[in-house]
C-alpha cells in the first residue's frame, strides 16, 4: 500500500538518502557500506557560506566490517561534503571505537555511549544504528537460513528461525507464522 496523494500541491525542499550495502569478502568477512546524503533543492546559506540548489551538504560514508557472528573486526568513515569543511570531517577516527562490538548484542547502546554527542559526528553515529538491521537482511538466506525446511527431506533445524519473534509479521502466535513455520507457531493460550 502506497502512501496517500498529498492533499495540497508541494514544493521539493530537501533530500535526505540513504543507502546500505553489503559485501560478502573472499577473506569470509563482510563489508556493511552505508551511505547518507543531504541535498538542498534551492540555493541555501550555511554559516560557512552558500551553498548552491542540487549540492550535497551531506555526504557521509561508514564502513564496519564484520564476522560471520557479527562482530565488528574494522571501522572507518570519511566525510566527502559537510556543512563546516574543515571541522566535521576530522572526526572520522573515532567510529573506530565500534570494533569489537557486535551488531546484535547491545551495539546501539554501545554506540550512543561510545559516540553521542560531540565524541562522533550526528550523521554517522544515526548512519551506524541502521547497520544491525541491515546485516540481519544481508545474511539472510546467505549465512543464515530462513526456510524452516528448504525441502520436504531437509533435516530440519532444531532451533527457531533468528526472524521469529522479531517483528509483529512474524509473532509466533499471528498467521504468518501459522503459514510459513507451522511448527514453531504458538497457541494463544485459552481464555
Amino acid at each position: 500500500m502506497s502512501l496517500s496523494t498529498p492533499v495540497s500541491r508541494r514544493a521539493l525542499r530537501h533530500t535526505r538518502a540513504i543507502d546500505v550495502q553489503a559485501f560478502k569478502r573472499d577473506d569470509g568477512l563482510w563489508d556493511l557500506d552505508a551511505r547518507i546524503t543531504d541535498i538542498k533543492a534551492m540555493d541555501t546559506v550555511l554559516a560557512s557560506g552558500p551553498r548552491p540548489g542540487g549540492t550535497h551538504l551531506h555526504d557521509l560514508s561508514l564502513r564496519l566490517t564484520v564476522d560471520l557472528d557479527l562482530n565488528v573486526v574494522a571501522a572507518e568513515a570519511a566525510s566527502d561534503a559537510v556543512p563546516y569543511p574543515g571541522y566535521c570531517d576530522t572526526n572520522g577516527h573515532a567510529y573506530q571505537q565500534l570494533v569489537g562490538l557486535n551488531l546484535l548484542k547491545g551495539f546501539r547502546h554501545e554506540l550512543k555511549q561510545r559516540l553521542a554527542g560531540i565524541a562522533g559526528c550526528t550523521h554517522l553515529t544515526e548512519l551506524a544504528q541502521i547497520l544491525p538491521t541491515a546485516a540481519v537482511q544481508a545474511f539472510a538466506n546467505d549465512v543464515w537460513s530462513t526456510n524452516d525446511a528448504a525441502s520436504p527431506d531437509a533435516d530440519l533445524p532444531h532451533h527457531k528461525p533468528f526472524q521469529l519473534d522479531k517483528c509483529h509479521a512474524l509473532r509466533t502466535d499471528g498467521g504468518a507464522v501459522a503459514e510459513f513455520y507451522p511448527r514453531w507457531v504458538v497457541k494463544a493460550a485459552p481464555g
